[in-house]
């Protein structure tokens, strides 16, 4: 028996999350637009792949400036995606495999088509102040901050005569956290889904909720240090889950970005806000020049000394979440793997280090059956708002640095959102088996290659190797387990130890986790300090030896993973 004790577990941390982005998950009716009823249609197949929660992407009604990002009712379904019964069909489908539901809060923003931007641009009643306005000259912002999308984070209103904020696209307007009124509203707009039998929060940009008084100019960084984990955003996030989270079983995630470990232990530490774990960044922006469309190859040392970082920094005060890729990031074989002659191989490798390391996986539609990055032949075919306002910037802007879409194309192939966004690949038939209509954007051409149905058929397939890692993650070893990285300087070598220690007299349980990421062999030479005896091959994505000796010999993107064996009372169930 594992030493952990009740008051450490949470279903949360025991879990593997699988995140749907409906809009390019499955369509039932032809229009070309996923929707809730093919996401029903589909809840077998999550079944199968073994998963224990989903997180949805909105579904909320939205204008769909940023993909329904920009919400104008929080409490309806937007057309497109069907109604409230098809949303509670999905809720009641899901709990009935025991599948847990989150649902994604988007409350740094609305859409400017929301009633309360409406009435608050009119100035009517309490909601005057709901949102951030500064009056002034129209061709003079109030300051130098910068959208994330591009451009100035302030767009003039001819109506109420003002600038109003917002950190992202014109049509979402920021919502003025300072404002009592506002957070009441956010808070019982959260407890009213809560009754509807949610799970829990996916909580977007979280920490861009407080802004600095005045709103001071930012200078170079744009102004982030004004409105990034700003100067009341623990006050309103600890307010939050006292008046509608504080309850164990609900699932309170913060998309955090630019957080440090430091800032994280403050959102979910033992003295922090009380939120179950962040999504932070630093591992997927590390390789970012001056924005992420000038990235360069990420290096592994740098991003294992990044990982570490977290996974030791958060050993004992907070919860990682592990994740390579979403829907705002490219496809994590094209990325971090090979999405060529080694695609099945290092998509196996990947979600092995995602599913070995401490914290909770979340895997994104498609990755389990190694989806790649797409083609973007030209610039119509592009649909993210972020890419979009890119190529503008760059080819149409007087001061843009290319001539024309061919000199960016590289750039937005590698790190667009779209490459996110392509449909799910369920079959070879037309559309990739998404859609009987036209899809809303292009399906990646290798879909004949790349797809569920094909996936299911093969043993050897990245769906199979997926189940199978989600099956391991059972073992408390994984979950709760120590983490020690080995061979840090190691340009090509991702190897860590994780080890738990039993109850009572029992044994400590050992895990050596050995990862190639490279085109080429290597050899792996075990510290001395690393015990080997009674270690056993558990799961690998290519031939190797059932006991590991102290010199490995791995493959291009070999993976292994080695356990000691399981206690009897926790023996691992691959059968789902």
């Amino acid at each position: 028996m594992s030493g952990v004790t009740d008051d450490e577990r949470a279903w949360w941390k025991e879990a593997v999350v699988y995140q749907v982005y409906p809009k390019s998950f499955d369509d039932s009716d032809g229009d070309g637009v996923g929707d809730l009823s093919g996401l029903v249609g589909r809840v077998d197949y999550l079944d199968e792949l073994g998963v224990d929660a989903v997180w949805l992407n909105p579904v909320y009604e939205s204008p769909q400036a940023d993909n329904g990002y920009d919400i104008a009712d929080y409490r309806a379904i937007d057309d497109a995606y069907g109604d409230m019964s098809d949303w509670e069909r999905l809720r009641d489908e899901l709990h009935e495999r025991g599948i847990r539901l989150i649902m994604d809060l988007v409350v740094n923003h609305t859409s400017d088509e929301h009633e309360w931007f409406r009435r608050s641009r009119r100035e009517e009643g309490g909601y005057a102040d709901y949102y951030h306005w500064v009056e002034g000259e129209p061709d003079e912002p109030p300051n130098d901050w910068e959208s994330v999308f591009g451009g100035p984070a302030w767009t003039y209103d001819d109506e109420r005569e003002a600038w109003y904020l917002h950190l992202f696209d014109e049509k979402q307007p920021d919502l003025n956290w300072a404002d009592p009124d506002v957070r009441e509203a956010v808070y019982d707009m959260m407890e009213w889904w809560l009754g509807k039998g949610i799970d829990g929060f996916r909580m977007d940009v979280i920490n861009l909720v407080s802004k600095a008084e005045g709103y001071p100019d930012g200078g170079d960084s744009g102004g982030a240090e004004h409105f990034m984990n700003g100067p009341r955003v623990h006050e309103y996030v600890g307010e939050m889950v006292e008046e509608v989270l504080d309850d164990e079983e609900v699932l309170a995630v913060g998309e955090t970005p630019g957080v440090s470990v430091d800032d994280a232990r403050e959102y979910v530490g033992e003295d922090g806000d009380g939120l179950s774990m962040l999504f932070q960044f630093e591992h997927v922006t590390f390789d970012h020049g001056e924005h992420k469309f000038d990235a360069d190859e990420p290096d592994l040392v740098e991003f294992k000394e990044i990982l570490a970082k977290w996974q030791e920094g958060l050993a004992d005060d907070g919860w990682n979440s592990l994740y390579l890729n979403n829907h705002d990031q490219p496809r994590m074989v094209s990325r971090f793997g090979d999405d060529d002659e080694y695609r099945r191989k290092s998509a196996k490798l990947l979600g092995t280090l995602t599913h070995t390391l401490g914290g909770t996986p979340f895997v994104y539609q498609g990755e389990e059956i190694g989806m790649t990055n797409s083609e973007f032949g030209s610039r119509e075919a592009l649909r993210d708002v972020e890419v979009r306002n890119y190529v503008e910037s760059a080819v149409d802007d007087e001061d843009g640095h290319a001539d024309s879409y061919e000199d960016v194309r590289e750039a937005v192939e590698a790190m667009s959102r779209d490459n996110a966004r392509t449909p799910m690949q369920w079959d070879d038939g037309e559309a990739a088996g998404f859609t009987d209509g036209d899809p809303w954007i292009d399906a990646n051409p290798n879909y004949a290659e790349v797809n569920v149905s094909r996936a299911r058929a093969d043993p050897d397939s990245v769906f199979h190797y997926y189940r199978d890692l989600v099956a391991l993650r059972e073992r408390d070893l994984l979950v709760y387990g120590d983490f020690e990285l080995l061979a840090p300087d190691h340009p090509s070598l991702f190897a860590y130890t994780r080890s738990l220690a039993g109850a009572d007299d029992e044994p400590t349980e050992r895990a050596l986790v050995v990862l190639n990421v490279d085109d080429e062999p290597t050899t792996f030479e075990v510290p001395a300090d690393v015990t080997v005896d009674g270690l056993e091959l558990a799961l690998a994505n290519d031939d190797a030896p059932a006991v590991p000796g102290r010199t490995l010999d791995l493959g291009p993107w070999e993976a292994r993973v080695y356990l000691t064996p399981a206690p009897e009372q926790q023996a691992l169930d691959t059968e789902r």
